[in-house]
């Protein structure tokens, strides 16, 4: 599992980090990101590529997304 913590960026760099680190984790494998706001974008990307994914909102206020390399 890799954890990539996309906070403090402005976009798009949470969604070019995260498809980045995605082109690199093996099938099967999760990915989990912590953003500042919901990856409204990125859900479109992940749907088109065949992504799983699921998305929990932090006591902080801050979203993390699991997604998994089918």
């Amino acid at each position: 599992m890799m954890i990539l913590d996309n906070r403090g960026l402005e976009p798009p760099q949470p969604m070019m980090r995260t498809l980045a680190a995605l082109e690199t984790l093996p099938k099967g494998e999760t990915l989990t990101i912590i953003n500042d706001r919901r990856p409204m974008f990125l859900y479109e990307q992940l749907d088109e590529l065949g992504y799983l994914y699921e998305t929990k909102e932090r006591e902080d206020g801050s979203f993390e997304i699991t997604i998994t390399k089918g």
